[in-house]
């Protein structure tokens, strides 16, 4: 049977399809992305990864990221980690470099069979974001029903953090579209909240910028763990328990932010070209 081969990875339950375009065959628009993220008639993911031929001379390859809404990504710290373990996998290397629209990721396989990735510094400033209208990135003045004082971090994309007492009673489902699409946020925003539990552990939940809630989110993890310790709650490491699992987190002195989690491989098959026919180039 002809059809297109993918791979469905997961990191804590954040789930995506990986796509090899390396070849230069396979063009994946946002109108593909849509058919393929649809849970009924596609395969359904969180998130799109492709892979493509690298464009910095050292990095090992480039990930494109595209939501179920076929909008595009910078960063994605669970679909990081599931492309570095399938290239690291495929090379036999335990340490790699990915290319992100956002800029180059290291990656490195831990002892524990857990993969690690350098998420790059947290950008704190309003302009970074971003957000419309200058504030201290600390205390942004923008609300829904329970949440308010967010913190502003960017991580690749853009997230705010609210801290409340109980994560699991926030009604993401209401809340999350409301502050994503906020007038303060020009590029959106992803939209977390924040139990603490002490000064090493914190609870997250997310709604994630084009894809909803989802039961984990990296690049959200990391941007929690930073703007926690920005408040003075926790240490700069913590580990922080998601809806699908728990993520270690260390916001180096040099601001760079360590990320490291499990990953897997739930099962590979052939997409359909019937699917998005123009999405193989003659």
């Amino acid at each position: 049977m002809n059809g297109i081969p993918f791979t469905k990875m997961h990191g804590l339950g954040n789930d995506f399809v990986v796509l090899d375009a390396r070849d230069g065959k396979l063009v994946i628009g946002p109108e593909e992305a849509r058919a393929i993220g649809d849970r009924r008639t596609g395969v359904g993911f969180d998130q799109l990864l492709i892979l493509e031929p690298a464009r910095d001379d050292i990095a090992d390859v480039f990930m494109r990221i595209r939501n179920p809404d076929g909008s595009e990504a910078g960063a994605c710290g669970n679909g990081t980690r599931c492309v570095a373990a399938m290239v690291m996998e495929e090379t036999g290397t335990d340490h790699l470099v990915i290319e992100t629209i956002a800029g180059l990721l290291d990656a490195e396989a831990t002892d524990d069979g857990r993969v690690c990735v350098d998420m790059g510094p947290a950008r704190l400033d309003w302009r970074e974001v971003p957000i419309n209208d200058a504030v201290d990135t600390l205390h942004i003045p923008v609300a829904s029903g329970p949440l308010s004082d967010a913190v502003g971090v960017n991580m690749g994309n853009p997230h705010a953090v609210f801290f409340v007492e109980d994560a699991t009673k926030v009604d993401l489902a209401i809340h999350g579209p409301i502050l994503e699409n906020h007038a303060q946020f020009p590029d959106r925003a992803n939209i977390g909240v924040v139990q603490v539990i002490d000064d090493g552990h914190i609870r997250y939940r997310v709604w994630e910028r084009g894809a909803g809630i989802t039961r984990a989110c990296g690049s959200g993890a990391c941007a929690a763990a930073v703007a926690a310790h920005r408040r003075g709650l926790t240490g700069r490491e913590v580990s922080v328990q998601l809806d699908g699992g728990v993520l270690d987190i260390n916001w180096m002195p040099d601001g760079h932010v360590m990320m490291t989690g499990p990953v897997a491989t739930s099962f590979s098959g052939l997409l359909s070209p019937d699917m998005f026919a123009r999405s193989v180039a003659a």
